[in-house]
């Protein structure tokens, strides 16, 4: 007896809890992957091919299934020339409240060395 289950895809409980913004933006980036696919001209076929996919899995990921792997996704972005994207996504240097998290915790104020510091040069 074959199980049910093992063909449909896994569901997590981070993809069945997620907020609505982050499924608007989950099928935005499908939507943004499909037109980048097509504006190469590259057929759905082609393109699960490249990735070492199923032409089902990259339905799946266009069409912003959220249960679709980060492998997927980031073979997806090779294919169509747009890795450096995926490394720039949480990059420390566009983290603006995480900066701004981090000049709250810096002293108000700062006192110079006292002379007698043996660090002091």
């Amino acid at each position: 007896m074959i199980c049910h289950a093992l063909s449909m895809p896994r569901a997590s409980r981070a993809s069945s809890g997620l907020p609505p913004q982050s499924q608007r933006a989950i099928r935005q980036l499908g939507e943004d992957l499909r037109t980048a696919r097509k504006r190469r001209r590259i057929p759905q076929k082609l393109m699960a091919e490249r990735m070492l996919v199923s032409v089902q899995t990259l339905q799946r990921l266009e069409a912003g299934d959220p249960t679709v792997g980060l492998a997927a996704l980031a073979s997806a972005l090779f294919v169509l020339g747009m890795t450096a994207r995926l490394e720039s996504l949480v990059a420390p240097e566009t983290d603006r409240v995480g900066t701004s998290e981090e000049i709250g915790r810096l002293p108000h104020s700062i006192h110079t060395p006292r002379r007698d510091d043996p660090l002091d040069f």
